[in-house]
C-alpha cells in the first residue's frame, strides 16, 4: 500500500470508530442506521484506496506522507495529550461527558501538526473543524446538554468528517497514468 492508501484508512478506521462509539448515546432507531452507514462507508472507500494509486507526489503537490520519526512524534504528543486530559476529566473535574470533546479537541489539533509535517494544508481544513467539533462538545458538557447532543457534535460530525476528507482525498486524488496500448 502507498503512503496515500496507508493514511486513508487510518482515517476512515477512526472516522468509523468515532461513529460506532458515540452512536450508543442516541436512539436504536437512529444508532443502527448511523452504524451501518458508516460501516459501509468504510467498505468503500477501503475498495476505492485499494484501487486508487496515488503518484509520489500528493493530491497537493507536496511531498508523500511519510510515517517516520515526525509522524510517531505527532502521534505521541497526541496520545499523552488525550490521556493527560482524561485524566483531568474524569478524576479531578468528575465531569466524564466531556471526553468526547476532548478526544476530538486533541484529534483535532493533531491535524495542524500533520498538516506541517506533511507540507499538506489541506488537512487543516479537517483540523479546524474536527477542533471546532470538540471544543463545542466541550462547552455543551460544561453546560450539562444530553449525552446524545454532545455525541452528535463531538463524536458522530467528527467521524462523519473523517470518512469525508478520506473521500474527499481519494475523489481528488489525480488519475494514474494511462499505459500505452
Amino acid at each position: 500500500m502507498t503512503s496515500h492508501q496507508t493514511g486513508g484508512l487510518i482515517g476512515a478506521g477512526f472516522g468509523v470508530f468515532f461513529v460506532q462509539a458515540n452512536a450508543g448515546a442516541l436512539p436504536q432507531a437512529a444508532a443502527l442506521p448511523l452504524r451501518l452507514l458508516a460501516i459501509a462507508a468504510f467498505v468503500r472507500l477501503f475498495i476505492a484506496l485499494r484501487r486508487s494509486r496515488v503518484p509520489a507526489a500528493t493530491v497537493d503537490g507536496a511531498a508523500p506522507r511519510r510515517f517516520g520519526r515526525g509522524y510517531l512524534l505527532v502521534v505521541a504528543a497526541e496520545v499523552a495529550v488525550i490521556a493527560a486530559g482524561l485524566f483531568a476529566i474524569n478524576r479531578l473535574l468528575h465531569a466524564p461527558q466531556a471526553t468526547v470533546g476532548w478526544i476530538a479537541l486533541v484529534v483535532g489539533l493533531h491535524f495542524f501538526g500533520l498538516a506541517a509535517l506533511w507540507r499538506m494544508p489541506s488537512l487543516r481544513l479537517l483540523a479546524a473543524a474536527m477542533s471546532a467539533c470538540g471544543t463545542a462538545g466541550l462547552v455543551l458538557a460544561a453546560f450539562d446538554c444530553p449525552a446524545a447532543v454532545i455525541a452528535v457534535v463531538a463524536g458522530i460530525t467528527p467521524g462523519v468528517l473523517l470518512l469525508g476528507s478520506v473521500w474527499w482525498s481519494v475523489r481528488t486524488a489525480p488519475e494514474p497514468a494511462a499505459s500505452p496500448a
